[in-house]
């Protein structure tokens, strides 16, 4: 009788817990996930902005137009889809749907201009110093940071808007698409003049799809266009599915998920492409790309927001829009005639990490 406890005990526990922790095999899966899409990730953003710059310079357009309105909207896909998908084709749990949709749209805005803003100086920093400068075209840079401030505070507005006052969100989320239509009309309109001063867009390298046989010519841009996207749409996703796996396992809440965690998957195509093209020296190219991103997020995803969520100041949610709104005013105060300061962009990375001690300690 003495005995059978003993034997019960050593038949139910595990020789050694500390080495096999609960969830270890799943946590070594996701992290894998997560490099192996990092992986397809770099090649497609490789493939894409090459295939973007023999495009815009094929077309005749300045850089401010391939960076700020093709390269935005096209890498701009995983992050737009994860809202949608959530309001329209997520889970029966409604509550949950909304949290991760508000906090994918606001969530995205907030990395673009803080976190990759900052890690798009830290390699600028090498090659031109603290005190370097990186030099986007003038004209464009502010009229980016321009709408995006605007575009912002009518969505930061709105969430004070109750949700039965229905007719005045309607009429805030108009104001947001007429927003962007504005900014596309008057970016397209500048891109002439550009071209005429020097801001053309040229390609640094042949087409990587012309280097098996094919011909350099529009249908060829075209195609390697699109496998670009579609890679950069497919890392994308499964680098989210591994990031939300990593998470359960962790014990994050929705909404803090979707404001922390899935904008560091779904603007890496952005951050990857700035990054190589700053360190080409294409700053008009790197800059447009997030600043153009900013703006198209900004606008429409908010505009969506606004209609099918609650929309309301949660204290996690006006934080974020609040810092994000000081990141973005600190940038177009810095904006001038000889470019941004390196510096000035590290400090939108404090700004991050401020954003991520004031969420987390709460």
């Amino acid at each position: 009788m003495g005995i059978e406890p003993a034997r019960s005990f050593h038949r139910d526990a595990p020789a050694h817990p500390s080495l096999h922790p609960p969830g270890a095999p799943r946590m070594l899966t996701f992290i894998l996930e997560l490099l192996g899409m990092l992986l397809v990730i770099l090649v497609a953003a490789e493939v894409f902005t090459n295939a973007l710059e023999h495009l815009g310079e094929r077309l005749g357009i300045s850089e401010g137009v391939t960076g700020s309105l093709f390269a935005a909207i096209g890498t701009a896909l995983p992050e737009t889809l994860i809202p949608l998908l959530a309001l329209f084709a997520g889970t029966s749990n409604a509550n949950l749907n909304q949290e991760v949709g508000v906090g994918a749209i606001l969530g995205a805005p907030l990395m673009l201009s803080t976190l990759s803003t900052c890690l798009m100086a830290c390699f600028a920093l090498r090659a031109r110093g603290l005190t370097g400068r990186v030099r986007p075209e003038r004209t464009g840079l502010k009229r980016d940071l321009n709408f995006f401030l605007i575009a912002f505070s009518l969505a930061t507005v709105a969430m004070f808007v109750p949700v039965e006052y229905l007719t005045v969100r309607l009429g805030l989320s108009l104001l947001l698409v007429f927003t962007y239509v504005a900014y596309i009309t008057l970016t397209l309109r500048a891109s002439q003049e550009l071209v005429e001063n020097g801001h053309g867009t040229e390609a640094d390298h042949h087409m990587y799809l012309s280097r098996i046989g094919l011909p350099t010519n529009l249908a060829t841009i075209l195609l390697q266009l699109l496998l670009g996207l579609a890679l950069l749409v497919l890392g994308a996703k499964g680098f989210i599915h591994g990031v939300e796996g990593l998470s359960h396992l962790l014990g994050v809440s929705a909404l803090l998920l979707s404001l922390l965690i899935i904008p560091i998957a779904t603007e890496l195509p952005e951050k990857i492409n700035s990054i190589l093209w700053v360190r080409r020296g294409k700053d008009t190219l790197a800059f447009g790309n997030i600043s153009g991103a900013m703006v198209f997020q900004g606008t429409l995803l908010p505009a969506i927001g606004i209609l099918l969520t609650p929309w309301q100041p949660r204290t996690e949610v006006l934080t974020g829009v609040l810092i994000t709104l000081a990141a973005a005013l600190w940038l177009r105060l810095n904006a001038q005639r000889d470019g941004l300061p390196v510096w000035v962009l590290l400090l939108n990375g404090v700004l991050y990490a401020a954003y991520l001690g004031i969420t987390l300690s709460r």
